[in-house]
């Protein structure tokens, strides 16, 4: 179980961690919730109704990172499909930041509610919502690291190339985080699957 999830009964997984490994997905999840921004708590005695209908941006966002988490949803070379764009955008992107932030939330949560052991490990267990929710997070803590490391879509194919990065590139680090939570998202699916 060291280093990947495995399906446990009832349809969640479970993964051992140790106190570097929960400290340092605890800190990407964290930084991930800073990124995406504070949702809008309705005022108390709001109309929760007109909370449904609340109208979100209509313009992409600048930063490269949430640009890749919020994309155009009819790409952007036509006039027409850009206006469609902004429309679908006003009335999606602030259920989609508040969904993102619940799977942030999820595991910076699950990972607080461990118990460290004397050896300094931790099994991880996680319900099937759990489970969606963490694969939630770690599509959008690669796609956010992915995009400030300037990983394309042909790139991912060659990941053998990041693995040669010499110790002295100070991208190392994070493309090892690249990586690991792309190896972790995919033992995750497998678990998930029948």
């Amino acid at each position: 179980m060291a280093g990947h999830f495995e399906a446990t009964p009832g349809g969640g997984a479970a993964v051992a961690l140790d106190e570097v490994e929960i400290a340092i997905l605890r800190s990407l999840a964290v930084q991930l919730l800073e990124l995406i921004g504070p949702g809008d708590e309705p005022a108390e005695g709001a109309d929760p109704l007109a909370a449904l209908f609340a109208e979100g941006p209509s313009e992409p966002p600048t930063d490269p990172a949430l640009a890749r988490l919020f994309p155009e949803a009819y790409g952007d070379e036509d006039g027409e499909l850009r206006a469609a764009s902004a429309e679908f955008r006003r009335f999606t992107e602030n259920d989609l930041r508040a969904r993102k932030r619940d799977d942030a939330l999820a595991v910076v949560r699950t990972l607080d509610a461990l118990t460290v052991a004397g050896d300094g490990t931790a099994v991880l267990e996680l319900t099937g919502d759990e489970c969606r929710n963490w694969l939630g997070a770690l599509n959008d803590l690669r796609l956010t690291i992915g995009t400030r490391l300037e990983v394309s879509d042909e790139d991912e194919g060659e990941a053998g190339s990041l693995y040669r990065l010499p110790d002295s590139d100070p991208r190392k680090p994070m493309v090892m985080a690249y990586l690991w939570l792309g190896a972790l998202q995919e033992t995750l699916v497998e678990t998930l699957m029948p």
